[in-house]
């Protein structure tokens, strides 16, 4: 009895392409993985830092927080004073803009004014800050490709410049709890319609803490502590409490 065999069929080109397609894969992922693993851990670039974005704060004023109710409005002036001490702890670039401020709106509140009271205040009969020349070119002069915005209301004066930031290519974040609407919902809708088009949302505290993390970096320990314990609310508080009676100290193991 005879054995038939069958010859090997050759692969086909497009078999092969499929195989030379997952060879090629297989190493890049092993060359990825070797470079990193030599870099060591590296933060994702979405976080950001005291040198990647600038701080742009948008209408902070009596007029527009009059009708403002989507957050009590000594929360929103907290929330405000601590992203400011925060941008100038950390050396970061900042835009302050005001609507109509000797005519309408008032001036800046007194929380921001005072953490900067050089910086050079963009005053504006435009609703959206990015279609002011001077605040546009204020803004987009930084140099920076992330750009932080918070003001007062979300649903007008952060809404258009965010949404114009995105559709120019720069990488948008909104910190909502220094923002404030007319209405709960205005203030909803807005950070929704923003999420949509491509903004990071955050709140302050975590702008703050996101550019200390690591707790070891003392040259902004003790001012990051302190503007918690003034404005970081019952983290604050807890820090107060841990230094009074344990002499506790982030950053130490």
């Amino acid at each position: 009895m005879f054995l038939r065999f069958q010859p090997i069929k050759p692969l086909t080109i497009k078999k092969s392409g499929i195989i030379i397609a997952g060879i090629v894969a297989v190493l890049s992922f092993g060359f990825t993985a070797f470079a990193v693993q030599q870099a060591g851990p590296q933060p994702s670039p979405k976080l950001l830092d005291a040198n990647n974005h600038t701080l742009v704060l948008i209408d902070h004023q009596p007029q527009m927080a009059f009708a403002t109710q989507s957050h009590p409005i000594e929360i929103i002036r907290n929330n405000a004073a601590l992203i400011s001490k925060a941008s100038k702890t950390f050396n970061v670039p900042v835009v302050i803009t005001s609507v109509a401020a000797k005519s309408f709106s008032g001036p800046v509140f007194s929380e921001i004014t005072e953490v900067y009271p050089n910086e050079k205040i963009i005053d504006r009969t435009t609703m959206n800050t990015w279609e002011d020349p001077n605040a546009y070119k204020a803004i987009t002069g930084k140099g920076k490709k992330k750009i932080v915005f918070a003001g007062l209301w979300t649903e007008v004066c952060i809404v258009g410049p965010a949404l114009s930031a995105i559709a120019e290519g720069y990488e948008v974040y909104v910190i909502t709890d220094a923002c404030g609407g007319v209405s709960s919902e205005a203030h909803e809708m807005a950070v929704e319609r923003m999420i949509q088009a491509g903004a990071i949302p955050m709140t302050s505290l975590q702008y703050m803490l996101e550019l200390q993390r690591d707790w070891a970096r003392q040259s902004t320990y003790d001012a990051v502590n302190n503007i918690a314990k003034e404005h970081g609310g019952g983290y604050g508080l807890g820090i107060k409490y841990a230094k009074e009676m344990f002499n506790a100290q982030e950053g130490k193991k």
